[in-house]
């Protein structure tokens, strides 16, 4: 019976840790240079077609707008997550 137990806890584990390595892989590639600089390809490519197709003047050149506009807005985000973690910390936490 301790046998089985101790054998049921190291499968937990290996099944936990594992887990943790897959987030762990996720969370880096969430903040990877590589991921940032696809989102701003695609996003230049997909408003280059869009503007290309209603005839927009220049849209290769007016495309780099937006995309610039997208990415300072997606790079200041974890600044403002740690913010707003703390705050919702405080709040159910009680800490000030």
């Amino acid at each position: 019976m301790d046998n089985q137990r101790i054998e049921n806890i190291e499968a937990e584990l290996r099944l936990i840790r594992e887990r943790n390595s897959t987030v762990e892989k996720d969370k880096a590639w969430e903040g990877s240079f590589t991921r940032r600089i696809l989102i701003a390809i695609f996003t230049y490519i997909s408003i280059g077609v869009y503007m290309w197709a209603i005839n927009i003047n220049m849209p290769w050149l007016n495309a780099i707008i937006p995309t610039v506009g997208f990415m300072i807005s997606t790079l200041t985000l974890p600044f403002f997550k740690k913010i707003w973690i703390n705050k919702k910390s405080k709040e159910i936490y009680g800490k000030k």
